[in-house]
């Protein structure tokens, strides 16, 4: 790498930020799909800065809004005051959430969405009890960390919150292997109501899960299993947080949120990623009484600036204009069929959604995972031109996310890097 900048990285940032891949590559430049490095060499993105670049690379209609409002000279006032372009993405999220009179609180992150939502959770409750999935991720934040059930990512067993875990959709392995769906969700939902019965003291302020769990490998229930839980957790007035990071804003295809899968409403919505395309930008959507509950005073300093607030409006505009949600459903279904298509040995399942897939490898003929193989295929795909994401609780998924705007002959082109790379 030009000037050594992997030891200086090493010099200067924790062990625990790690770059993907035996040589990692620094990403200078990008337009559409695709990416080129410091050495000239470019690369189709399958996985968009860890599904972020949602809409891909030098949008010019992103761009300019961002300018225009640098233009202004204002970069930044915090919510002390009046933020005209906050308010209007606000207007546009809340309208397009699903919650009736929902209102929305704009932050930096995923995390501090996640982080957040707890918070008000326990508020509004009164409780520090959570429900969570087994395989999950929320965030880094001392709280989120509490709530995720992976322990490659769960670096502290020490936590705020009071937390009873529900199975993850996972039926390859495990005590829910094999079942049908509707078996599935019967089974779950008596898990559920044993957990409640057993592991809480009965008050739980929420329950946060993923529609689809993106660290975890891209592994989900099926469609349905959220409304026959939802209706539990309103026996007993238990709110659920739809952890949307990963699903949000189409890219299921099927659906604009992932929750709507489930033909369930959430009580809060949390998003971040793809919204800003880039530009730090993420938040909570909720019920008004639940947003509202807050009996303290607190503010946000940099949640919603005018210029993520800017980026993200022109985002949306461009989504929903361009019909990405679409083109993530045509789109996915062409690489969806063509992993399938594969048959190879060493691939246990073909998961996900629109344009969110996974692959996981196994050792042929077991399900014991092989993340060896995996690394070996992401590598395999970047020497040949192609960035992959990788994940799972065993690091045995290969997890793509590919920017909205990928057309089909990009999905063609990527699905015979990873053909090649995979046999």
């Amino acid at each position: 790498m030009n000037d050594d900048l992997l030891a200086r990285h090493r010099a200067v940032l924790p062990s625990w930020i790690s770059p993907l891949y035996g040589e990692p590559i620094e990403i200078v430049s990008g337009s559409g799909c695709r990416v080129t490095d410091a050495q000239g060499r470019t690369y189709l993105d399958f996985f968009g800065g860890v599904l972020t670049n949602m809409i891909g690379y030098d949008v010019a209609e992103i761009s300019d809004a961002v300018r225009a409002q640098l233009d202004t000279g204002i970069a930044h006032t915090s919510t002390l005051y009046l933020i005209r372009k906050q308010v209007e993405l606000a207007e546009k999220i809340a309208k397009l959430s699903g919650i009736e009179n929902a209102k929305v609180f704009l932050a930096n992150s995923g995390t501090e969405a996640n982080d957040t939502a707890l918070m008000l959770a326990t508020q509004f409750r009164r409780s520090n009890q959570i429900l969570a999935m087994r395989n999950s991720y929320h965030g880094r934040s001392f709280a989120a960390l509490g709530v995720t059930g992976n322990r490659g990512w769960s670096a502290t067993s020490l936590t705020p919150v009071a937390v009873s875990y529900l199975h993850s959709g996972d039926r390859i392995r495990g005590v829910f292997a094999g079942l049908s769906d509707r078996d599935y969700i019967n089974r779950a939902v008596a898990d559920l109501r044993e957990v409640l019965a057993t592991t809480t003291a009965g008050d739980v302020a929420c329950l946060i899960a993923e529609p689809i769990q993106g660290v975890g490998g891209f592994v989900a229930p099926p469609d349905g299993y959220f409304k026959a839980v939802k209706e539990v957790l309103d026996e007993h007035g238990i709110l659920w947080v739809s952890d949307e990071v990963q699903t949000g804003w189409g890219r299921t295809g099927s659906h604009f949120w992932g929750y709507q899968a489930h033909d369930v409403v959430p009580d809060m919505i949390t998003f971040a990623k793809g919204v800003g395309n880039g530009f730090a930008l993420g938040g909570v959507i909720g019920r008004p009484e639940v947003m509202d509950c807050l009996t303290a005073t607190s503010f946000n300093t940099f949640g919603g600036n005018p210029v993520s607030a800017s980026a993200g409006a022109a985002v949306i505009d461009y989504l929903l204009s361009h019909d990405l949600q679409a083109n993530a459903a045509h789109v996915g279904a062409v690489l969806h069929h063509g992993l399938r298509d594969l048959n190879a040995p060493s691939i246990a399942e073909v998961r996900g959604k629109g344009l969110m897939l996974a692959v996981e490898f196994v050792k042929p003929g077991t399900l014991e995972p092989d993340p060896a193989e995996t690394l070996r295929v992401v590598e395999a795909c970047k020497t040949a031109g192609l960035l992959v994401g990788k994940g799972g609780l065993y690091g045995n998924v290969i997890r793509m996310g590919p920017p909205l705007t990928l057309t089909e002959a990009e999905a063609k082109e990527g699905l015979e890097i990873l053909s090649c790379a995979i046999q």
